[in-house]
């Protein structure tokens, strides 16, 4: 069941949806226009969002920002009659896409080439159903590192800081709020035979964020999260990349040394995090 949450007066959010991939959609509320963070997985998706906001008396957005190219976070364009803007990289993806069809032999083909990812194949399937009108439509308006939006008493960076999950991710921050939209940013490489994160992107990307003086970080399928609670993840990503650099990627010393630092036994989130660094060991790129 999705939410509208509120943070502050200038900041509301949707919860997202696990089954079928709906990240957290986000609206910045100025004094002269509001922006849309992320377009949804659908137009039905986006259209909730508006339709939410609108019962809410939440002023509607007149512009909506991709944080990056995956299908999730931009299908819903099609259905939204505003200004988009997304980074160069993320319009160069999206025009990849434009040619594909979505059926489900499609999509399975792209899944056995290795184009798409099984999750995000089944998810597509559970969000459209068996009646498929995927439009793929292209940001209006480009930037190639960093952009500033001043909606009137808030102003929204957009930066790009790149990253395992999507080298195209740009970040949100809601200077005024001290709100920093994370998106999927922080997440592990899924487009890949074994997911995966690599030392040196993820000590960039975490370097890129620490720039951005935050209360409040959202991850596009999870919540909200304090700086304190941001930093605890932070510091996880940080201290296991050091660990698996230092011993080149080998499990047991890895783990080993883990827990000495942290003075007790692995929970499975820390396992799982070791997991995905040995298999991106080596592969920086």
């Amino acid at each position: 069941m999705q939410t509208l949450e509120k943070i502050s007066d200038r900041f509301w959010y949707q919860t997202p949806v696990s089954e079928t991939d709906r990240p957290i959609l986000g609206v910045v509320i100025g004094d002269k226009r509001s922006l849309m963070i992320d377009a949804g997985n659908s137009e039905d998706h986006a259209k909730y969002f508006l339709s939410e906001l609108e019962k809410n008396n939440i002023p509607l957005p007149s512009i909506v920002v991709l944080t990056h190219w995956h299908w999730d976070h931009t299908f819903g364009l099609s259905g939204l009659d505003m200004i988009s803007v997304a980074s160069r990289q993320t319009k160069a993806e999206l025009e990849k896409q434009v040619p594909f069809e979505w059926t489900d032999a499609a999509l399975d083909e792209r899944v056995q080439s290795g184009v798409e990812i099984e999750f995000c194949a089944n998810a597509i399937k559970e969000e459209y159903g068996r009646e498929r009108n995927i439009t793929i439509t292209l940001p209006e308006i480009t930037f190639e590192t960093m952009m500033q939006i001043d909606l009137g008493g808030v102003t929204c960076q957009l930066q790009h800081v790149g990253g395992d999950h999507a080298q195209d991710s740009v970040i949100v921050y809601v200077k005024e709020e001290k709100i920093l939209f994370l998106a999927d940013a922080i997440y592990a490489n899924l487009y890949s035979s074994k997911r995966n994160h690599t030392v040196k992107r993820t000590l960039q990307l975490l370097d890129e964020i620490d720039q951005f003086d935050a209360d409040i970080y959202i991850l596009s399928h999870w919540k909200p999260v304090s700086k304190q609670e941001y930093e605890q993840e932070a510091n996880l990503l940080r201290n296991i990349a050091k660990l698996t650099e230092q011993f080149t990627g080998r499990y047991e010393a890895i783990v080993k040394a883990y827990k000495e630092q942290v003075e007790r036994e692995l929970n499975e989130d820390e396992h799982e995090t070791i997991e995905y660094f040995i298999n991106g060991y080596g592969i920086e790129g």
